[in-house]
């Protein structure tokens, strides 16, 4: 396929007018011009609309704005995927921004896979950074490190925001969930699934600007229903197709197995359904493990919720 540009900067959008002026300043500042930024506003009530007509009309470099009525970032990736005129796709949030010489770097690293073994790749994938420059997460182990997210969190137990691009046409082959369970669900189920066909190439270099805000996160926030559907699905996804990762990571799978657990008491789905979502034979048998944990976490979140409706 033929593409327009090198890469598409993609920018999913909700009532962020705020900080948008993040990822622009960003992306005027970089040292390779062969882009576009692609914003898809996903219903947006406040002024991101007129702040993006301004920018378009000051012509920096080119941007495109695309408007669906509000149905989630899953939604609005696949929106732009299907509209990305660049090969490479990669997503800038809308409250964060990266450093002068990233796309330079990213393609430079990208272009460093010898052309012959290119297409056993899907991506390359940096480090991050906070507002003050501090290494968010864990480093990779090696420099570059051919692997995959799979990988990367069973087998060499890196934690942190990471960040970089795929290709576009790997990412129409492994479209994101979007119907209502999984309007929030994580990125990671798709990541994962291109895990099983396609390799990454990591490296140490910081490169995103992971902005940590000041105040504390709205814990709330995270409980609200279509939230918590869409981090069940993501535990359960884990459960059903990474539990043979176990003997690695036995940690990691039962955290797993105590969030789906948790957030499916959240929202009102009992044990035994739960059980029957899970279809490897160990997988239910961990779950029931760690269903007396899911439980006692649930009930946490119930009283956090009640007790900020009494406060009210």
């Amino acid at each position: 396929m033929s593409y327009r540009y090198r890469i598409t900067v993609f920018t999913p959008a909700y009532n962020r007018a705020a900080t948008l002026h993040r990822p622009y300043a960003s992306l005027r500042a970089q040292t390779m011009r062969d882009f576009e930024w692609l914003i898809v506003d996903d219903g947006s009530e406040d002024s991101t609309r007129r702040l993006v007509e301004g920018w378009q009309k000051e012509g920096e470099f080119p941007i495109r704005y695309l408007y669906q009525s509000n149905a989630g970032k899953p939604a609005a990736c696949n929106a732009g995927i299907q509209a990305a005129q660049g090969e490479l796709f990669l997503t800038l949030d809308s409250d964060d921004g990266c450093v002068p010489n990233a796309l330079e770097r990213l393609l430079f690293h990208w272009n460093s896979i010898p052309e012959s073994r290119r297409s056993e790749f899907s991506a390359v994938t940096a480090l991050c950074q906070d507002q003050n420059g501090k290494l968010v997460g864990t480093l990779f182990p090696s420099d570059p490190l051919d692997s995959n997210s799979i990988e990367l969190v069973y087998k060499y137990r890196v934690k942190g925001e990471k960040w970089g691009f795929q290709r576009t046409e790997v990412l129409k082959e492994f479209p994101f969930p979007a119907d209502s369970e999984h309007k929030f669900v994580s990125e990671s189920v798709v990541w994962m699934a291109i895990a099983r066909k396609y390799k990454t190439r990591f490296v140490n270099e910081q490169l995103r600007v992971y902005w940590i805000d000041d105040g504390a996160a709205d814990h709330l926030t995270t409980l609200r229903p279509e939230v918590v559907h869409g981090r069940a699905a993501g535990h359960r996804m884990v459960l059903n197709d990474l539990i043979s990762w176990f003997s690695q990571a036995p940690e990691a799978l039962a955290k797993s197995a105590i969030n789906f657990s948790r957030y499916s008491f959240d929202v009102g789905i009992g044990w035994r359904e739960q059980l029957r979502q899970i279809h490897p034979k160990f997988a239910q048998c961990l779950l029931l493990a760690t269903l007396p944990l899911g439980y006692a976490f649930s009930r946490r979140d119930r009283r956090s919720l009640s007790g900020t409706t009494t406060d009210r």
